[in-house]
């Protein structure tokens, strides 16, 4: 069986000012969870991830922190209606944002909201083990700066450990390549984590392959949005060739779909008039899970699904693509 990737409610214990618009909720969910991992909430049937910022190692409480966003339907009607004492739909903690074990030092990128996974991994690893730590945030003014004291407090706790460096896009522009190799001249072999707006991270991860960093040795924590809306059965028909079969068995009713290249398992359901669970299609969410008892599919992304999760076979049917002629999969009743 999967783990439970359903909504729970999820009662609001306190709300934290952090800046003028991002704020912590802190909640009342007796959950398990690693550092670096996010909850989904759910808000007048649109879904969106947000991050831990607490550490199971150092916080007695979980929290997770929301930036608003200009248009943002979730961080907005957060912000404005989730008070203390609130419940909120959300899912328990996911996402494979972790730390991976062993001694290499830990290095970090944080773009603007992209510290509160990072605080998360941060606070663990100086709690937890002897890794050496240094951490670039970038943010927009010293306003905008989100949970600068506790990381002051870390730094002065950790001084042979912990090296924070702040940069403000005031002060000199956008974070450059150079400010990047300089920062990370001395630290082969280390693991690097990145969170922030795309651009941010896709400038980061680029400088750092350049400068001979394994792609196994970078972790990006990246939220998609949900897809657009899904094409018409007859669109989608006349998108690519049948390329093999796909047999869904939904509902306990076994259907057979002729593959088409490029498209999603969801997809493809879709085109032969099914209705599958599905919410996000963006990765995050696992309500559109499903188990692959025969052939193979290959995920586009995953932030949702664990290690054992996908070695039993279950799928995110909208990432997964097969990759053999015939595949099978079933969805839970």
């Amino acid at each position: 069986m999967a783990r439970d990737h359903g909504f729970h409610p999820i009662r609001v214990k306190r709300v934290i000012q952090e800046t003028a618009d991002t704020r912590t909720y802190v909640l009342d969910a007796p959950f398990d969870y690693e550092a670096g991992q996010f909850m989904t909430f759910r808000v007048c049937g649109t879904l969106r991830s947000y991050s831990m910022s607490s550490s199971p190692a150092t916080d007695t409480e979980l929290m997770t922190t929301v930036k608003r966003v200009p248009g943002g339907l979730v961080s907005n009607w957060m912000h404005d209606h989730l008070s203390p004492g609130d419940l909120v739909e959300a899912t328990r903690p996911a996402g494979v944002f972790r730390l991976r074990e062993g001694g290499a030092p830990l290095v970090a990128f944080c773009g603007g909201s992209g510290v509160t996974p990072v605080l998360s991994l941060v606070k663990t690893a100086l709690a937890t083990t002897d890794r050496r730590v240094r951490l670039l945030t970038a943010d927009r003014d010293a306003a905008s700066v989100i949970f600068g004291p506790v990381l002051d407090e870390l730094a002065e706790r950790h001084p042979g450990r912990f090296e924070l460096r702040r940069h403000l896009d005031t002060g000199g522009g956008f974070l450059t390549e150079p400010q990047i190799r300089e920062f990370t001249a001395d630290t082969p072999g280390a693991d690097f984590y990145i969170c922030g707006p795309d651009p941010f991270m896709d400038l980061v991860e680029r400088v750092l392959l350049d400068g001979g960093a394994a792609a196994e040795q970078i972790f990006i924590e990246r939220f998609g949005t949900a897809a657009a809306a899904p094409e018409s059965p007859a669109e989608a028909g006349a998108s690519g060739e049948a390329e093999g079969t796909i047999t869904i068995v939904l509902a306990g009713k076994k259907h057979t779909v002729p593959q088409h290249s490029g498209e999603t398992l969801l997809q493809s359901a879709r085109r032969a008039g099914l209705a599958p669970p599905f919410s996000c299609e963006a990765g995050n969410c696992a309500t559109c899970i499903a188990q692959v008892t025969e052939g193979a599919a290959r995920m586009q992304i995953n932030n949702a699904l664990e290690d054992d999760e996908i070695a039993d076979g279950w799928v995110l049917t909208c990432q997964g693509e097969p990759t053999t002629p015939s595949i099978t999969v079933v969805y839970e009743d």
